[in-house]
């Protein structure tokens, strides 16, 4: 989880945090990157943008209203990617992901909120092992077709 010092930069009626690292070196390659963490411990969360070919975290114009801070001001940031990762997941749902780069890579990319619907759809199975490798599946193929969610 990188902590590092930043400045609240104006961006508009938001804020922009500059990263100082390189997202793709510290969590590899994804299509997007949700995190959450804190801003001078407020907590905060949302996706990286890129302005001006580096990564940052923009933070709306109501987060910069109530937090209480000033543009321009230094702050201490934390931020870890957001929702189940690699890491924590099933040895099963993680092998059927690296067979398909492809829905893996569409699966690192989605927000945590169907990457966890999926995953509570296959743990739905645990009593039926002959399900859960069909959800797998199905979930796989649907990923690769850049599907968010089942319909």
């Amino acid at each position: 989880m990188p902590t590092f010092t930043a400045t609240l930069s104006a961006h508009g009626t938001s804020a922009v945090i500059q990263l100082p690292f390189d997202p793709v070196t510290v969590w590899g390659e994804r299509p997007r990157y949700h995190v959450t963490g804190t801003v001078a411990t407020i907590a905060v969360r949302g996706a990286l943008t890129q302005i001006a070919g580096q990564y940052a975290l923009k933070l709306g114009p109501a987060w910069v209203r109530d937090c209480g801070l000033e543009f321009n001001s230094t702050v201490t940031v934390t931020l870890d990617l957001e929702g189940p990762q690699e890491d924590n997941l099933a040895e099963d749902v993680v092998a059927a992901l690296a067979a398909n780069p492809a829905a893996k890579n569409f699966f690192a990319g989605l927000p945590t909120f169907y990457r966890k619907k999926y995953l509570r759809w296959i743990d739905g199975t645990k009593r039926n092992p002959d399900i859960r490798t069909q959800r797998i599946a199905e979930m796989i193929t649907l990923l690769a077709n850049g599907q968010r969610e089942r319909t």
